[in-house]
């Protein structure tokens, strides 16, 4: 097999996520990164518009996030986290903690777990659990958003948009009641007739990612949590996507006056290097699980929890994100991307164009889903996008960039080029 390319020898073994096998697509192979860019087999360099599925926050193998993995990896690189503890694991929290507003939204504990899916579903058994412990038994259902992603393990397949990717598992799920976006006096009767049955509401702040890049109103989010929270309801705040700086905001509620009872973090975390995940909580979330007892603990984990490597790098990449020089380079992705798409509207197959900070986004004048565009559809703007050098993975008819923040004035400028090209040809 070693004669065959690397694409040739991954069709024969490999099953990748989010793919159509049956399409015969093309797999591109990777064989190095660096800052901004891809490098593929050939020689090609693809600049890496959506940070490589929305992970890497400061560019392709950072000197400073490869240090830190090869520090901890001679040090410390797994011991199992149940009864032992070690220094990135208390570190990595205690900086998180330590975020003035974090702190301020009364986050005191920190639950690590491997991804953005895992996280979710750490808050959601929390939530359920924080009332069970109390004696509560009918709090058995959950509040989620209409077209939102929480990722795809079954809980969090449960919240998420009914009729989306994960239609097909319906029948496995628990029941979730879905919210329309705006429809507040739809949320205030489901409160008022089931209010005493819900453990939580769950929402992506500001932004839902996968939605395609789906604006949520700021007035009614806060509203909507509010009456969750009169109600007992637990407000669970999922910034998976949304977290280190890619609102603008270190988090995305920062835009908002939501106080969240536990809050998902994971992708950026550590700086696109390695898996993990955390669920911060609130310190009255905590304290319901404290007992003599074991059957109140929170009996969930993984073998791989607070991985040490993962944590030291992570804590590498959060002090990266305060250095006067990524500050200053997410400034001014923020405002060209606010110049760039601003002037998309106008466009006459641009049917909107929106951004939230270093996120930008047009909606083409297509009639496509995510589905459609999965079938074959004659117009293939990934495929066209690549062969402009540019990797943008489309939503349906939206098309995004989510850069890193080590990328230049000129590489972010080409990507919306490239935008405006697709939009041109279509």
């Amino acid at each position: 097999m070693k004669n065959f390319s690397l694409s040739q020898r991954d069709r024969q073994v490999i099953w990748h996520p989010y793919s159509q096998h049956g399409l015969n697509r093309q797999i591109l192979p990777v064989v190095k990164s660096h800052g901004a860019y891809l490098e593929l087999e050939d020689g090609q360099k693809i600049l890496d518009a959506i940070s490589s599925w929305w992970v890497n926050l400061h560019g392709h193998a950072h000197p400073a996030l490869v240090h830190a993995a090869q520090k901890q990896a001679s040090q410390l690189e797994q011991v199992i986290f149940a009864g032992f503890t070690h220094e990135p694991a208390i570190e990595l929290a205690e900086a998180l903690i330590q975020y003035s507003p974090l702190n301020k939204a009364r986050m005191s504990k920190v639950f690590y777990s491997d991804n953005g899916s895992t996280a979710v579903e750490v808050a959601l058994k929390m939530a359920y659990q924080f009332h069970w412990n109390q004696g509560i038994r009918t709090r058995k259902k959950f509040l989620a958003l209409s077209q939102s992603y929480h990722g795809d393990t079954l809980g969090a397949m449960a919240v998420g948009e009914p009729d989306g990717f994960h239609q097909l598992f319906r029948s496995l799920l628990p029941h979730v009641d879905f919210i329309e976006l705006g429809q507040l006096n739809h949320l205030q009767e489901r409160l008022k007739v089931n209010g005493n049955q819900y453990a939580a509401f769950i929402f992506e702040p500001l932004v839902q990612g996968a939605a395609g890049m789906r604006s949520v109103n700021i007035d009614f989010l806060e509203k909507a949590v509010e009456l969750c929270q009169e109600k007992g309801v637990l407000a669970i705040c999922d910034e998976v996507f949304t977290g280190f700086y890619r609102t603008g905001k270190c988090f995305a509620f920062e835009h908002t006056q939501i106080v969240p009872d536990l809050i998902c973090l994971s992708k950026g975390i550590t700086g696109g290097f390695l898996p993990l995940a955390v669920t911060l909580t609130s310190e009255k979330v905590y304290e319901a699980f404290l007992s003599q007892e074991i059957k109140t603990a929170f009996l969930h984990g993984h073998s791989y929890t607070a991985n040490p490597i993962a944590c030291a790098v992570a804590l590498e990449s959060w002090k990266l994100l305060w250095s006067q020089e990524c500050q200053s380079r997410i400034q001014e992705i923020c405002r060209i991307t606010q110049d760039r798409i601003s002037k998309m509207f106008a466009h006459r197959k641009i049917k909107d164009a929106r951004c939230f900070g270093t996120i930008g986004a047009i909606e083409m004048k297509l009639d496509l889903n995510y589905f459609s565009s999965q079938a074959g559809q004659t117009v293939n703007l990934l495929d066209a996008a690549l062969k402009k050098n540019v990797l943008l993975r489309p939503l349906g008819n939206v098309v995004y960039a989510v850069p890193p923040y080590c990328i230049k004035n000129s590489e972010l400028h080409r990507i919306y080029d490239v935008m405006e090209e697709l939009a041109d040809d279509l």
